[in-house]
């Protein structure tokens, strides 16, 4: 029997399995089934992908009624078909399955809690401090535990938190509304548009919106948003650069408390705020040891509530989890591809369970052309300052690039570093210098790291510019026939 682990009902839908021995057997999106991009149900597609796994316990990533009282209280009203977890997983299950029978066993975990098992379960350590920094949970927006294991089961131990409405993630998705970005969406885009500006409103933003920093308490609601007049004649970029350097100030602050927690010199990083890859550069200057699983937002909680429900470490290996592409991976057709046209998309093996394409729905390219990056962004209709990452070998990582305190590897795009020699390789810096780069183990499952060799073999360079695979406006793609598509729209070959 396996425990099924499910984050649905609000957005980002996911589901992971968890077998009694550890064994992560599966973990998908919703969204990557159902074409709808942050799709909050559970769709028939990861439905379907799960058939065949016998299921004894399903184990929930929050705690609904007490998400609901907190709807009350910030007057958004409460939805009473989802007060408890029985009910959600009815809705969320019926259209496609038997409704979860009386005798199976279900679990509800709170928020946070689920985020921090899927970080430490996860990871390499017996003992942590653990920082979970997001928009809201239930109520929590910011809390660190002391994590470890006792007698094989984990243990956590709540040092600090921070609640409803004083939150960083909440501050930093008004801002990215404020410059016309989708909140909850689009806060990566805000993050690529900093590089931009000048940090000449980040003194008085902190002073507006923040009372006192170590507390981390704002003047204003953020879950409202942002009076559209506040800051009307600052530029776009500025507002993005000074959003930016206040929350890395107020990141920063959270990383030095649980430092002085004194708990353990191993951090583990969670919730949606820890994937701003330009502020975890600086978190190696606070814990000797960093680890952020490959999913570290709401969807990546699904893994998190099994992780909690099984209660011991869980065996991780990649993020190589979801919908299978059976074949070889096409190493030799995507070189000939790139040698060819200099650019090539690949779909192949398990899909990657997290919001960024490792090597298995990549659209990758030459990094070394001067108009690569503007192709791409052509491609992908994207605006043109956003930057790109550059995928590269492991041994290969510090001699092309200043890999940050901490930061030896980054297996799963988590930090940025400074190119050695950007002049080389404009295709994947950004306009700062930096690129979030993603290193590839000499043991990667995925086919990424033969590509990469073979690569290097006939070019000299160990590195290509990666990409996720997408139609704009949609996410990853997910099968063949998402593949198909991508490559009709665009006319880049997808190699499979």
């Amino acid at each position: 029997m396996n425990i099924l682990g499910i984050s649905a009902g609000w957005h980002d839908a996911s589901a992971t399995i968890l077998s009694r021995r550890g064994e992560l057997l599966f973990a998908g999106h919703s969204e990557r089934y159902s074409g709808i991009k942050n799709d909050p149900n559970i769709s028939r597609g990861l439905v379907e992908d799960m058939y065949g796994f016998d299921i004894d316990h399903i184990a929930y990533y929050e705690r609904p009624w007490v998400k609901q009282l907190r709807r009350w209280y910030s007057g958004e009203g409460i939805e009473w078909n989802k007060l408890r977890t029985r009910q959600i997983l009815e809705q969320q299950l019926r259209e496609f399955c038997d409704e979860p029978s009386t005798s199976m066993k279900i679990s509800s975990h709170s928020h946070h809690l689920s985020h921090a098992a899927a970080g430490f379960q996860t990871s390499p350590f017996d003992r942590a401090t653990v920082v979970i920094i997001d928009a809201i949970g239930e109520w929590d927006t910011i809390s660190i535990w002391g994590a470890e294991y006792q007698d094989g089961q984990a243990r956590y131990r709540r040092l600090w938190g921070q609640r409803y409405p004083h939150s960083i993630g909440l501050f930093y998705s008004a801002m990215t509304q404020r410059v016309g970005l989708k909140p909850n969406e689009e806060e990566y885009i805000l993050m690529g548009m900093a590089a931009y500006g000048k940090r000449s409103m980040g003194s008085w933003l902190q002073q507006k919106t923040v009372q006192d920093e170590w507390d981390i308490t704002f003047q204003d609601n953020m879950h409202a948003g942002l009076d559209p007049s506040l800051l009307r004649h600052v530029g776009d970029v500025d507002i993005a650069a000074s959003t930016q350097y206040v929350t890395e100030t107020l990141v920063l602050n959270v990383m030095k408390r649980a430092r002085d927690a004194g708990w353990s010199c191993n951090l583990v990083y969670g919730g949606g705020v820890a994937l701003n890859c330009s502020i975890n550069q600086y978190v190696g200057d606070y814990f000797d040891k960093i680890w952020i699983m490959p999913n570290p937002g709401d969807s990546g909680s699904s893994l998190g509530a099994a992780a909690l429900a099984y209660g011991r470490r869980v065996e991780w290996t990649d993020p190589y989890l979801g919908y299978c592409i059976p074949g070889d991976y096409p190493v030799n057709a995507a070189v000939d591809l790139l040698l060819t046209t200099g650019i090539c998309g690949v779909a192949s093996g398990r899909a990657e369970f997290g919001p960024r394409a490792l090597g298995n729905r990549s659209l990758l390219a030459d990094p070394r052309g001067r108009h690569v990056r503007d192709q791409v962004n052509e491609i992908k209709q994207r605006q043109k300052f956003r930057p790109f990452a550059p995928v590269i070998l492991e041994e290969f990582a510090e001699q092309y690039f200043d890999m940050p305190r901490g930061w030896s590897t980054s297996p799963y795009m988590q930090t940025v570093a400074r190119c050695r020699e950007p002049g080389l390789f404009p295709a994947v810096c950004h306009y700062d210098g930096t690129s979030r780069v993603q290193t590839v183990p000499k043991d990667c499952r995925s086919g990424i790291r033969e590509l990469l060799e073979k690569w290097l073999l006939v070019t000299d360079c160990p590195m290509l510019l990666n990409t996720s695979l997408n139609i704009r406006g949609e996410p990853m793609v997910n099968d063949l026939s998402d593949a198909i598509r991508f490559q009709e729209r665009y006319g880049i070959q997808v190699v499979s």
